[in-house]
C-alpha cells in the first residue's frame, strides 16, 4: 500500500555554497565541503531520490513509478512523462553570488540535449539584510547589445536587481537570465532538468585556481531579451487557505499557511502532490497513513490519495501538475 513518502536529501558541492543548510536545518549535512544545494526530490538520472520511510525505504523514485505507475504520479502524468518524475525540488544555499546563467526551454533542450527545459519558481526562506538577486534585464536588449556587454564584462549593468527578503517569490520561465546573490537560502521548484548555460562567473576560480567554463554561444540562443515581464510574484499567504502563486503546464504551486487544521481534496486532480515545508511543524493525515513534516522537509503524496488533512502550524508549498 502506498503512503506519504520521504526521501534522502542529495547534497551538492558548489563553489558558492553556504552554511545556512548546515547550521539551521541539517545536523548531518556534510561539513567538509561547501554545500550549495540539497536536492529534496529528484528524477534526474544519476541522482534519483531514494525513499527513507516505511516499507518502501531503499527504493528510488523511478523504481516506484515503474511499479505503481499512475497510482503514484497520476494516470495522465504517467502517460505524459513515463518513468521520469517531472518535478525537481531543491534548496539552494548561497554564501557567494552564483554565476549569471540561463536555462533553455523545452524545444531547445530537446533539440540539443534530448531533455526537458528548465522553468523554475523560487521561494526565499532566508536572506541577509543586503541580499539581492538579478532576474531578467532592466531594459530590452538586442542580441548584439547583449554580446557587447558580455564581452566587456558589464553584463550586471543591464540586469534587473531585486532586493530580497524572507517570503519573496519569483517565477523564472525558461530563457530568463538570472543570478542568486549571497546570503540567500531558497526553495526551488523546477522542471526535471539539469541544463544550465553559464554566462558570466565573476572571474572567480576554484580551489585549483581554474575558472569555470562559460557557455556563451549556447546561452545566447536560449535567452529571452524582452525585459517587460514582471517575475516577482506579488502574493502572500492567508491563514488556512490555499493561495495559487504559479500555474503553468510544467507545475502548479500553491502557498498554504496553516494554524490549526485544513482539509485538501485531491479526488479530481489525477496527479502526485508534493508538500515542501517552509517553516513550522505539520502532521499530514491520509488514507495511506500519517506523516510528520517540519522546516525544509519534503513529502510526496501519491496520486491515488483522494484527500489529506494537515494539522499544526506552519507554511508549505503544495506542488502538482494539472491537466493541460
Amino acid at each position: 500500500m502506498l503512503y506519504p513518502l520521504k526521501f534522502e536529501p542529495i547534497y551538492k558541492e558548489r563553489i558558492w555554497g553556504g552554511k545556512k543548510l548546515r547550521n539551521d536545518y541539517y545536523r548531518f549535512c556534510p561539513e567538509d565541503i561547501p554545500v550549495g544545494e540539497s536536492w529534496k526530490l529528484s528524477g534526474i538520472d544519476g541522482d534519483l531520490s531514494v525513499v527513507t520511510n516505511g516499507d518502501l525505504a531503499g527504493n528510488n523514485i523511478q523504481e516506484l513509478i515503474e511499479i505503481y505507475m499512475g497510482d503514484l504520479v497520476g494516470e495522465k502524468v504517467f502517460d505524459r512523462f513515463g518513468l521520469e518524475f517531472p518535478v525537481l525540488v531543491k534548496l539552494l544555499d548561497a554564501s557567494d553570488i552564483l554565476s549569471v546563467q540561463v536555462h533553455p526551454d523545452d524545444e531547445l533542450a530537446s533539440e540539443r540535449h534530448g531533455a526537458y527545459g528548465k522553468t523554475e519558481m523560487w521561494y526565499v526562506m532566508e536572506a541577509d539584510e543586503d541580499s539581492f538577486i538579478y532576474l531578467g534585464f532592466n531594459k530590452n536588449l538586442s542580441r548584439e547589445e547583449y554580446l557587447r556587454h558580455h564581452d566587456d564584462k558589464t553584463i550586471q549593468s543591464v540586469l534587473k536587481k531585486y532586493k530580497v527578503a524572507k517570503g519573496d517569490m519569483f517565477y523564472l520561465p525558461a530563457g530568463t537570465i538570472h543570478a542568486i546573490g549571497s546570503g540567500i537560502l531558497l526553495t526551488e521548484i523546477q522542471q526535471t532538468s539539469d541544463i544550465t548555460y553559464r554566462v558570466y562567473d565573476w572571474d572567480r576560480t576554484d580551489k585549483k585556481g581554474k575558472k569555470r567554463d562559460l557557455h556563451t554561444e549556447l546561452a545566447v540562443d536560449a535567452i529571452n531579451f524582452d525585459s517587460r515581464e514582471e517575475l516577482y510574484i506579488k502574493k502572500s499567504s492567508e491563514k488556512n487557505k490555499s493561495v495559487e502563486v504559479v500555474a503553468t503546464e510544467f507545475f502548479t504551486v500553491n502557498l498554504i499557511e496553516i494554524d490549526g487544521e485544513m482539509e485538501r481534496d485531491y479526488a479530481d486532480l489525477d496527479s502526485f502532490v508534493i508538500y515542501q515545508c517552509l517553516e513550522g511543524e505539520l502532521f499530514i493525515d491520509t488514507e495511506g497513513g500519517m506523516e510528520y513534516m517540519m522546516d525544509a522537509e519534503t513529502v510526496l503524496l501519491p496520486a491515488v490519495f483522494s484527500s489529506a488533512s494537515i494539522k499544526g502550524r506552519g507554511k508549505f508549498l503544495e506542488v502538482y501538475i494539472k491537466e493541460e
